[in-house]
Formats: C-alpha cells, structure tokens, sequence
C-alpha cells in the first residue's frame, strides 16, 4: 500500500466542520485558513462566504466580510444569512442606515426569525444616538442597493425610453396629442375605450353595436368589466403584489419616510381586508404585519400611543389566529413602546409573556437585556442583576460579543446600586474587554467614564 493512501481524506465537509470548532473555541485565524481551503474545493459556496464572512468580522476585517457577503448574495439574491450578515458587517463600519435596509429587507423574507427585528432596533437607536431621529435621515441613491428594490428596473426602462431616436419619440406624441384630454379624463380605462373603438371599426360590427359610441352607459360598462377583471385576479398575482407593495413600505421606513410608509401600510391594509381568503390565503397574517409596520412608522414618527394601539391589533389577531411567530413580534413591539413611554413595570411585564416564545439564545439576551434594564429604571437592582446574569448566559451560548458586552455592562451597573463596587470594578474591566472586541469606541469611552 503506498503512503499516499494512508493520508486522512480532506473533504468540503470536514474542512467546514473544523472551521466551525475552531471559531466557536476564538482560533478565528486558524478557522479562516480552514474556510479558505474548503472554497478551494467548492469555490462559491454561500454558505461557506457566510461563515468565512463572521470569520472576518470577529478578527476586525470589515472589508473582507462585505466582500464574503456581497458574493454570496450575488449567487441568490434572496439568501437571507447574506442579507443579515451584510447587514451586520455595515453595522460594524459604523454605516448604520444601510445596515437598517438589509435588516428590514431580511425581515421581509424572514419574518419568523426575530435577529432581524432585534437588528432593526439596534440600527434605529445608533441612528438616533448619532443624529436623532431616524425620519431625519436620508439615504443616497447607491448602486448596491438595486436588487433590494424593484425601482432600479423602472429607472433602467425610462432610460431606455428616453434614449430612444428623436423621429420616433415624436412620432408617439402626435399619435398621443389628440385624446390626451380624453386620457387624462378616464385614466385606466382609456386603454379599454381605445380597444372597444377598434372593434367598432372592424367589418364585422353591426350598426346596433356602433350606438355603443354614443351612449353615455359606456364608461360604466368599462368600469364594471374593471372589476370583474379584478375579482378574477390569480392568487399568484395578488401575492406578487402584496410582496412588492410589503417591501415598499418597509423601504420608506428603512430610509426615514415614515409617513409615507404608514400612509401605504394603511391603504394596502384596507386591500387586504376586502379580499377573501380564497384571494390572499395568508391574510390575516398579512393583517397582523401591516399592522406592525403601521405601528413602527408611528413609533418612527413620535406617535407613542397610536403606535401602542397599532402593535396591540397585531397581537389580537396574532392570538385569534393562532399565529406565534407574529404573537412574539407583537409583544417585543409592545414592550418596545411602554419602555419608550416610560412604562416600565408594563414593559416588563409585556416582555416576560414573550420569554417562552423566544426561539434562540441570541433573542433571549435582547430580551433578559432589556427586562434587567426596566428593573434598573425602577431601581430594583437585585432583579436587574439576575437577569443580567440571564442576559449573558444567553450571549455565552450564541457566541455573540456585542451581547455579551451589553450584558455584562448591565450587570455592573446594578452592581453598582448595590454598592457591591469590587465585583461592579471587575464587571466594568470584562466589559471594556469586550468593547475592544467589537470594536467600539464609544463603548469603550462610556466603561472608562
């Protein structure tokens, strides 16, 4: 037997799995050649970019993690660990806008997996602690967010159009000159008047049929043929429709036009209800999540009580509709906006229905997070504490620095108002480390201070 064959076989899959040991046990240099090698043997891989992408974030190399996500979104647009990874990378540079539209985006996809809503949160409040207000916030038009909307298509179509000869162009419009009134006048059913006219000229049209011309009854003929169209719509169609017009309103608000977002939320929510489940299968599940964006853009605009109302709908129909995924939205929102008002105790209590829904530890360390820190507001330190120590137990087994870091800071601090100052010291020093890991600096100067 020659010594060749007695040389261990080095396969994708086990290159993966040693990659995936290592980085759980911190050895990221080591897990980064082990990712390397294994995209030499399946070069494009997403979900090997994916976790060669964390690879780079958790050793400070922002630029090769976009790169790794990046990649693996241009291999399937729609993969939902790109969207959130890439997402998290722009959080890291500190591009907290663009981050906020891929987890809106991710969100879209996927919106039982609740890390997108906690990364909405964390954009939208580094957002306010830089410059206020989100609505105040307007992103520029960039190249790499083209697949994340449908308006990049139709800039391209007006384009071609404008490009077009000039004889052709003015050719259109002399056609186009004459019933501009009339097209003005009817809107979408000129189309159909235009059609109906042809047909009245073809041979085959008795003189009967051409008094159609002159009864006034004709538009609401059209009109009725309108909307027998309509009802005959497919559910395919209509599910295509809503997507698209579900992404716009999570785009507006993403980009700080929450009026906007509200005001579409709101007319495509009438839609919905007057279709029948044979129409919109999902509809009150459709329901239930225009109410939650109707919600967050009243949130966004300062409306604090109408948000409450809104995000309470989408908790009534999550419940009578048996939905979990939407039950558990509902109850972090609500939480979200009671700690905004001031309500702690309501928050707390709002928040601690939803633990036995949370369904990952990285949501369980947002969520003791933020219960610990109701407890401080109320100062009950000894609680804060316990469920600081929850908080980062939680982040300890996601693996998540960022987590951990908040965690351990809340633990100090109601150490602190426990005067128990020696491990409150300790706490700070563990939190300072992590800081450096993250890294943040404003983190780092707010331990110090």
């Amino acid at each position: 037997m020659a010594d060749d064959d007695l040389l261990p076989v080095v396969s994708f899959g086990n290159l993966m799995s040693e990659g995936l040991a290592l980085s759980r046990r911190g050895k990221h240099d080591k897990a980064l050649d082990c990712f390397n090698d294994a995209l030499k043997l399946r070069a494009g891989d997403k979900h090997c970019l994916i976790t060669r992408s964390k690879c780079f974030l958790k050793l400070g190399d922002t630029e090769n993690s976009l790169k790794d996500a990046e990649a693996s979104l241009q291999i399937d647009n729609t993969f939902y660990e790109g969207l959130y990874q890439k997402a998290e990378t722009l959080y890291a540079m500190g591009d907290f806008e663009f981050a906020l539209v891929f987890y809106h985006r991710g969100r879209r996809l996927r919106p039982d997996l609740h890390k997108f809503q906690l990364g909405i949160h964390k954009a939208e409040e580094a957002i306010i602690n830089c410059i206020g207000n989100p609505s105040s916030v307007k992103l520029e038009s960039k190249e790499e967010l083209c697949f994340v909307s449908r308006q990049a298509e139709s800039k391209k179509d007006n384009q071609k159009q404008q490009n077009k000869p000039k004889d052709q162009k003015d050719q259109k419009q002399t056609k186009k000159q004459s019933p501009k009134t009339e097209q003005q006048l009817l809107g979408r059913l000129y189309a159909d008047k235009a059609y109906l006219e042809k047909l009245l000229k073809d041979e085959g049209v008795s003189p009967s049929q051409q008094i159609l011309q002159q009864k006034p009854i004709y538009e609401h003929r059209v009109l009725r043929q309108g909307r027998a169209r309509d009802k005959k719509q497919k559910p395919s169609d209509i599910a295509r429709a809503i997507a698209k017009e579900m992404e716009d309103i999570e785009l507006m608000l993403a980009r700080g036009s929450a009026e906007q977002s509200c005001r579409k939320a709101e007319r495509l929510l009438k839609k919905i209800q007057a279709w029948s489940e044979d129409e919109v299968p999902n509809k009150y599940e459709l329901i239930g999540n225009l109410h939650s964006c109707i919600g967050n853009a009243q949130l966004a605009m300062g409306q604090l009580e109408a948000a409450l109302h809104s995000h309470k709908m989408d908790l009534e129909c999550a419940r009578e509709n048996t939905l979990a995924d939407a039950m558990s939205r509902a109850l972090d929102n609500i939480g979200h906006v009671y700690a905004r008002i001031g309500k702690f105790q309501q928050a707390i209590n709002t928040w601690e229905e939803k633990i036995p829904l949370a369904q990952s530890s990285l949501e369980k360390a947002w969520l003791f997070h933020e219960i610990g820190r109701c407890y401080l507001e109320l100062d009950n330190a000894e609680v804060a504490q316990d469920y600081g120590e929850q908080s980062l137990q939680s982040a300890d087994e996601e693996g998540d620095v960022e987590w951990q870091l908040h965690a351990t800071v809340l633990v100090a601090q109601a150490q602190v108002k426990l005067k128990d100052y020696q491990s409150a010291i300790l706490n700070f020093e563990r939190a300072l480390e992590k800081a450096r890991l993250v890294p943040s600096e404003a983190a780092q100067n707010g331990i110090i201070a």
